[in-house]
């Protein structure tokens, strides 16, 4: 028997009474030699790896003589286990340049690698081994407790995992970080502990990828040889050894930037002003601009064309009033009913003092917009050309999975004489310059979240749990369509489905210190609500961070005020006094300029212009090449207008309780992450995920001051689509590189006849052959030729008279001679 063929017997032997032994999934070869720094939990991680192959039926062999590393040794295996492998240049490498060459055979033939903590400290001067396993060991801090994100909940070696996943290790930095190159699986929650981690809070830990035509995993875990009892490494460690050797699913290019492609569907040529976006059911795509016009992008068509489908004309000065069209959705029934909401101020008109918001419903016939069907739903005053009052309207629009309509709309007030600050001016004839008479005045819809059902004849009914019921202190002081107040700038609001949870983005005001006469340097919000609530604007901000009641008639200031029991006493207030206490926000942050607030919380965001996003919601039935991958299933992704990004937010499904670090809540975010951080934005304004999968965003364009007029340089509106990463080699070829099966099998001048048959694996007649070289002899050559033969015909690959014509052209030859 060949050493080939025992390399593959099962490890523990059988009776002859036993039941007969299915065969090993996979073979996996455990490699566990050092140069360096040897590793104690070395044994443990083999014997850990060797209990996982009886329990799961896979074959295993564990050595530390790398001469295994030939064609013929490396061929029986499935994955290759780099068991914290470790060396360096001075003292020496692993593998020769003759075994590097099969190592790379082995994995661009569609072999599996798995590396165990150490691995990144080995090879360090070999470049294409850094790229396989996919950083370089830099150096760690002492081993400590820390506690682990788990960002991917779908891949095996994750998916069984808790979401922040608290162990004792040795956490390593790397030479660069592998961010966008890898899938990064976990990362480690550095905010816990950074004391001697460099890597930002974005710090990898465990990661997989499609490198060279092979799987790659990695786990930075296993520096102790507790670890391998721990029954969560355990299974961390089986699904990433499974989805090495090919034999559980699993994607890997979810975080690897090369995956995505962009698309632009429409270029700043003809656009103004692009507010909000809304992909149909068809393929089409919505949007309008705040000047007035509802326009559809038809991707059907090669390049998009846009048409125009409706125009409210509301006659703007653009570069003075932020209202205008500034809100859209469609109903949830919009492939039946075609209808269409938006949030419109009036139309200007000359000498105008006043006007209104309107939420209407239209319904879209064919490609236009049948403007003689609107119903308004609801219509409230705003102010316009009353100081400078035109400005913070937010808007934006949203539906539930109940068929309730949200609005959001900013506290209308003028902010240019508050020092950056909140605008809480009592003086006569400056209320549009107080947001007490808006955001926090329980009888205004302004600085609000809306919450409505519409009905089918045009009218609409208030939802259940709403913040009021319109009857408090006998009625007249409270609108039972509040939601949520206390807002000062919503700019985007979603609707996370799965969770019941509104998403909201609010911009903060503009202060550049704190100042205890006045209040917090400026921040902003986003906030996660799955109840109805006082957000606290305009007498608390971020983590309740209280304002300072400031006299703007004679500059003094007197005590902050209450984020528990706070007090409208505003002589422009028409609501309760009384107002129920302000929520903390769930995340907070600011730009450099402003101070550090949120640095320590959130250090993944910095700037001032939050645009909340959707959450994905994977289909895994629906067909389509381009949809999002279940990694971003529940993710919620939000961006920047100020600074440009694009990010994601994991938060927790469960209570993540702690003795050693702060424990968490339910719904409490659990990570922040990079989206596509290299792409150029231009303002991101909107984003939707469409019926396809793929994220629809819109950029706003360059520029400054309000509006832009009729242009916006380097506007646009693009889908974002998910080609995936890297495929591995399939079929698997054990013999990558080889002889092909188009030539016949000669020895020398001697010609068999014979076709170089496959043997199934890649490895053709002479491929197999060739891996017993050299041979000692000519009598040695036949005997393995008719070895190899025999293998062949006993699979069925050669016939016997075949079987004949080798070993006849073997005896023939002079090989060995």
């Amino acid at each position: 028997m060949s050493a080939a063929i025992a390399l593959i017997l099962p490890l523990a032997p059988t009776t002859a009474n036993a039941e007969p032994k299915p065969a090993p999934r996979f073979n996996a070869l455990v490699f566990s030699k050092v140069t360096n720094f040897y590793h104690s939990s070395i044994p443990a991680g083999i014997e850990a790896i060797e209990e996982l192959g009886r329990e799961h039926n896979f074959a295993v062999t564990a050595t530390d003589d790398a001469s295994i590393f030939t064609d013929k040794g490396l061929r029986p295996f499935d994955v290759i286990i780099f068991n914290n492998t470790n060396s360096t240049p001075e003292r020496g490498a692993l593998l020769n340049a003759d075994q590097r060459a099969a190592f790379q055979r082995f994995i661009r033939g569609g072999g599996g690698f798995a590396g165990l903590h150490a691995a990144t400290a080995s090879e360090r001067d070999w470049d294409w081994y850094e790229q396989l396993v996919g950083a370089e060991f830099e150096n760690h801090p002492s081993p400590r407790p820390g506690r682990i994100e788990v960002l991917d909940r779908a891949h095996p070696s994750t998916a069984d995992l808790p979401q922040l996943w608290e162990r004792t290790e040795e956490w390593y930095n790397w030479q660069a970080s592998p961010n966008g190159n890898v899938h990064v699986l976990t990362e480690i929650r550095t905010t816990d502990n950074p004391s001697g981690l460099n890597e930002g809070p974005e710090h990898a830990h465990s990661w997989c990828q499609v490198y060279d035509g092979g799987r790659s995993w990695y786990t930075a875990s296993g520096h102790h040889a507790s670890a391998f009892s721990e029954p969560l490494f355990r299974e961390h460690l089986l699904g990433g050894i499974e989805w090495s050797a090919g034999v559980a699913p699993g994607d890997c290019g979810a975080t690897e930037w090369d995956s995505f492609r962009t698309v632009k569907l429409e270029g700043d040529a003809t656009i103004a002003d692009p507010y909000e976006l809304a992909p149909l059911p068809d393929g089409r795509v919505m949007y309008i601009q705040r000047t007035g016009q509802i326009k559809l992008i038809h991707q059907d068509q090669n390049p998009p064309v846009t048409s125009l489908a409706g125009d409210l004309r509301l006659n703007l000065d653009t570069g003075r009033h932020s209202d205008g069209l500034v809100g859209l959705t469609i109903d949830n029934d919009f492939a039946d009913n075609g209808w269409v909401y938006l949030l419109y101020t009036d139309p200007v008109a000359p000498g105008q003092t006043g006007a209104n918001f309107n939420l209407s419903r239209f319904t879209l016939t064919g490609d236009t917009l049948d403007m003689a069907s609107e119903k308004k739903l609801l219509r409230f005053p705003i102010w316009r050309n009353e100081l400078r009052a035109n400005v913070h309207m937010a808007g934006s629009l949203t539906m539930d999975d109940a068929g309730n309509l949200y609005a959001a709309t900013g506290d209308n007030a003028d902010p240019f004489e508050q020092q950056g600050y909140s605008p809480l001016d009592e003086r006569p004839g400056r209320r549009a310059a107080d947001a007490q008479a808006t955001a926090g005045n329980t009888n205004d819809l302004r600085g609000k979240i809306i919450r409505i059902h519409p009905e089918d004849d045009g009218t609409y009914t208030i939802p259940a749990g709403n913040l009021f019921t319109g009857a408090e202190q006998g009625g007249g002081k409270t609108r039972p369509e509040i939601y949520a107040m206390g807002f000062r700038n919503p700019f985007r609001i979603n609707y996370d489905r799965e969770a019941k949870a509104l998403l909201i983005a609010d911009y903060g005001p503009d202060a550049s210190t704190t100042n205890p006469l006045r209040g917090p340097s400026g921040m902003v919000e986003f906030n996660r609500v799955t109840k109805a609530g006082n957000f606290g604007w305009p007498y608390c901000v971020g983590p309740n961070v209280p304002y300072v009641d400031y006299n703007f008639a004679t500059g003094q200031s007197g005590a902050p005020y209450n984020c528990a029991a706070p007090v409208n006493d505003s002589p422009n207030n028409t609501g309760l006094t009384n107002l129920p206490p302000a929520q903390p926000a769930d995340i907070w942050y600011t730009s450099d300029r402003r101070g550090d607030w949120g640095l320590a919380e959130f250090p993944e965001l910095r700037g001032g212009a939050p645009m909340s996003g959707p959450v994905y919601q994977y289909d895994e039935n629906l067909d389509s090449d381009t949809k999002f991958p279940e990694y971003y299933d529940g993710k919620w992704f939000i961006s920047e207008y100020g600074a440009n990004w694009y990010k994601t937010i994991s938060v927790l499904d469960e209570a993540a309780p702690s003795d050693r670090f702060p424990s968490l809540d339910a719904g409490d975010p659990l990570s922040i992450n990079s989206f596509l951080p290299n792409q150029e934005y231009h303002g991101p304004f909107d984003s939707e995920f469409g019926p396809d999968g793929s994220l629809y965003i819109m950029d706003f364009g360059d520029g400054s001051g309000v509006g832009r007029g009729s242009h916006n340089r380097n506007a646009g509106i693009y889908r974002i689509d998910y080609i995936g990463g890297p495929q591995p080699t399939t079929p698997r070829d054990r013999c990558f590189d080889g002889h092909g099966t188009n030539e016949v099998v000669s020895f020398g001048t001697v010609n068999s006849g014979v076709p170089n048959y496959d043997f199934g694996d890649g490895c053709t007649l002479l491929d197999v052959i060739g891996h017993e070289a050299p041979f000692t002899n000519h009598g040695d050559f036949v005997s393995t030729v008719s070895d190899v033969a025999n293998q062949f015909q006993a699979k069925g690959v050669i016939t016997g008279r075949e079987h004949g014509s080798l070993v006849n052209a073997a005896a023939r030859s002079k090989v060995g001679k």
